[in-house]
């Protein structure tokens, strides 16, 4: 058993559960976490793949309540239910066709860290745009929702093919431009991730099969256990946090944390990756 090995596990399983759900790009943060930790190779991407679906797991937890009440109602063919699936379909789809039109491309040029951090501080900038404007809310739950809404968040989240990004942070920001309240953003960004990340992971699963050893299933299991426990504290807080608060603060981390990674980048005080 290797025990570095192990603590990289537990590292970017944290790192993924806690960044999932936060308008911070996961993907942004487990690319430059995994460039440090020299785990970003073919098995990294087999791991990250694994993280995933726990961080998703632990929303699934979180909302059960609902889920269970949705999956009830397309049995009983009660309205409400059917169409809050069929909304986070429309919202699925602009993602998944644009993904697979251009997700090769864009891992091939955007996945590394000076692209990541850029995608940081333009995000920053533009949260804190979306938070100087007057917010006309029109929507107070994800059940008021209609096709439209749900296809407009569609192409918001379409925007964290670029890595970076933030899918969550794209989705919740979105909403607000869209007329969404904070609590209907950031729960439709939850409900749309499980649609999301499952069917990203199947693919990546079948895409990466060959790469998968039984041999690494301790670090697959410490990890995911860090994921999913990290994942389910993010939601609450994030939850409890957007009560009282708006996303400013995560403006102002996304742009630190992008010049940190240009400074240190141009001043050659760490060696990331090649862009």
């Amino acid at each position: 058993m290797d025990i570095l090995l192990l603590i990289k596990a537990a590292i970017l399983g944290i790192v993924e559960g806690l960044t999932e759900f936060l308008p911070i790009s996961s993907t942004g943060h487990l690319i430059l976490v995994g460039d440090l930790l020299n785990f970003n190779d073919e098995r990294g991407k087999v791991f990250e793949i694994v993280i995933q679906f726990a961080a998703i797991l632990a929303v699934c937890w979180e909302y059960r309540a609902k889920l269970t009440t949705v999956a009830t109602g397309l049995v009983q063919k009660q309205e409400v239910a059917q169409r809050f699936v069929f909304n986070l379909l429309i919202a699925f789809l602009p993602l998944a066709i644009l993904g697979l039109l251009f997700g090769k491309a864009i891992k091939a040029h955007l996945f590394a860290p000076i692209p990541v951090a850029l995608a940081f501080i333009i995000g920053g900038f533009i949260i804190l745009w979306a938070e100087k404007r007057t917010h006309t809310v029109s929507i107070n739950s994800v059940d008021e929702m209609h096709w439209k809404d749900a296809l407009k968040m569609g192409f918001a989240q379409a925007l964290a093919l670029i890595p970076g990004t933030s899918r969550s942070g794209s989705t919740i920001i979105g909403g607000l431009f869209f007329g969404l309240s904070r609590k209907a953003a950031t729960e439709f960004s939850f409900f749309l991730a499980i649609p999301t990340i499952t069917m990203a992971t199947l693919y990546e699963v079948v895409k990466y099969r060959h790469d998968f050893h039984a041999n690494d299933l301790d670090i697959f299991l410490v990890g995911s256990i860090f994921s999913f426990i990290s994942a389910f504290v993010a939601v609450r807080a994030l939850l409890r946090y957007i009560s009282n608060h708006d996303f400013t603060v995560f403006a102002w981390y996304r742009i630190a944390f992008g010049l940190v990674v240009l400074v240190t980048y141009y001043t050659g005080a760490v060696h990331w990756s090649a862009t």
